[in-house]
C-alpha cells in the first residue's frame, strides 16, 4: 500500500497490523521500542496502545529498569484476544483446527465430509464451532480442487461447489475476513514454514489423494497458483500414448497383477519426478507418507534417475500431509487476524 495516498482508515489498519505483529513477533515491547521498530511517531504509538489495552488486546507486563526517568510500561499481545479456524474439506471427512495469536492450537477434531452435502452443511458445522468460541476473528478454507481468488473454479465430482465463491459466502454471512487456499498449495506453505526454511526452496508437493493427484508447487518460497490459478492439477500431464498421469496411476486394465501394477504406478511417478526436474529444478519433492514409504521413495528415485540425469534429481522425501495442510491454513488464517482485514 502507498502510505502517501492510503486513507486514515486503511492506515489505521496499517498501524494496527504493524503493532500487532511486531509484539508477536519480539514477545514484548515498550512505546519507545515499538515507536523505533515501526518507524511510527511515539504520541500516534501511545494512542494505539492505550486503544488496544483498554480493548484488551495488550497486556502490561512490567515495567522497564529506569534510566533516570519514568520507568517505561512493557507490553505483550493477549494471544487469547483472538482466535483463528482453519478447516479442510476431504471426500471422507472434514478436518479443523481452532489456534490462538501465538499459532498454539486450542482444539483439534475430525468429523463427517460436508463434500458429500452442500454449502449448508458447511455453514452449519462452522457456526456451531464459532458458538463455541466466540471469539475466532478469521477462517480459512483447504479444498481439493482449484481456488481463484476464494471462488472454486474446478473440483471434481463435487458440483455443487463448482463456481462457488466460498470467500464471498462466508465473509458476508460470518463477517470475519475469510481465505480459501487449495489443499497441496496450504500443505506445501505449511510445509515449508513449519520446517522454518529461510533459504527460500523451490520444492513440490504431490499427493495421490482421495480426490485424485495434485501438487503443491512454490519456487523461491513464493506459492504458484498460475495465470487462471489451474497450476498443480497433475492428473492432466500426459505421460503414455494413450493415458494421462490420472489414467497411468489407475492401472488401467484390472487384469495385471498386483506387482505389475505397482511397477507402473512407480513408473508414472517417476515420468512425473522427471518432468517437474527438467522443468522446475526444485530441491525437495515431498510425498505423503501415509501413501509411499521409504522402500517405494527409494525406487522412484531409481527410475526416475533412468529418465533424466541423476545429479539433477532432488531429494526425495515424505511428510505428514494432514499436520502440513492444517499449518499452512493456520498460517494463511494468522496473516488475516494480525492484519485486521475485516469487511
Amino acid at each position: 500500500m502507498n502510505e502517501l495516498l492510503a486513507t486514515p482508515k486503511e492506515m489505521k489498519k496499517v498501524i494496527l497490523r504493524g503493532i500487532r505483529a511486531a509484539l508477536l513477533a519480539l514477545g514484548s515491547a515498550t512505546k519507545a521500542e515499538l515507536s523505533h521498530t515501526l518507524g511510527i511517531s511515539f504520541p500516534t504509538i501511545s494512542k494505539f496502545l492505550s486503544q488496544m489495552e483498554k480493548d484488551g488486546e495488550l497486556i502490561l507486563v512490567g515495567l522497564d529498569d529506569s534510566s533516570g526517568g519514568r520507568r517505561a510500561q512493557r507490553y505483550a499481545y493477549n494471544p487469547e484476544y483472538m482466535l483463528g479456524l482453519a478447516i479442510f474439506l476431504e471426500k471422507t471427512e472434514t478436518n479443523y483446527t481452532i489456534f490462538n495469536c501465538l499459532g498454539e492450537v486450542k482444539e483439534q477434531s475430525c468429523t463427517s465430509s460436508v463434500l458429500m452435502n452442500d454449502v449448508q452443511s458447511l455453514t452449519k458445522h462452522i457456526e456451531d464451532i464459532i458458538v463455541k468460541y466466540p471469539r475466532i476473528s478469521s477462517l480459512a478454507i483447504g479444498v481439493p480442487g482449484s481456488v481463484n481468488n476464494g471462488r472454486i473454479i474446478y473440483i471434481p465430482d463435487y458440483e455443487q461447489f463448482h463456481h462457488f465463491d466460498l470467500k464471498g459466502y462466508f465473509e458476508d454471512r460470518l463477517s470475519i475476513p475469510v481465505v480459501v487456499e487449495n489443499d497441496m498449495n496450504a500443505a506445501v506453505l505449511g510445509f515449508n514454514d513449519n520446517k522454518q526454511n529461510k533459504e527460500h526452496s523451490s520444492m513440490i508437493y504431490l499427493y495421490l489423494g482421495q480426490n485424485g493427484p495434485g501438487a503443491g508447487i512454490m519456487i523461491n518460497g513464493d506459492v504458484v497458483r498460475g495465470s487462471t490459478f489451474f497450476s498443480g492439477e497433475v492428473s492432466f500431464v500426459p505421460q503414455y500414448d494413450n493415458s494421462n498421469f490420472l489414467q497411468a496411476l489407475n492401472g488401467g486394465s484390472g487384469s495385471k497383477s498386483a506387482n505389475f501394477r505397482e511397477e507402473e504406478r512407480i513408473d508414472a511417478i517417476s515420468r512425473l519426478v522427471a518432468s517437474f526436474t527438467a522443468i522446475i529444478n526444485p530441491h525437495t519433492i515431498i510425498f505423503c507418507n501415509d501413501e509411499l514409504n521409504q522402500s517405494v521413495i527409494n525406487q522412484i528415485a531409481l527410475r526416475s534417475a533412468s529418465y533424466i540425469p541423476e545429479e539433477h534429481l532432488p531429494a526425495l522425501t515424505a511428510s505428514n500431509w494432514k499436520n502440513d495442510y492444517l499449518y499452512g491454513l493456520q498460517k494463511l488464517g494468522l496473516e488475516l487476524m494480525i492484519s485486521g482485514k475485516k469487511i
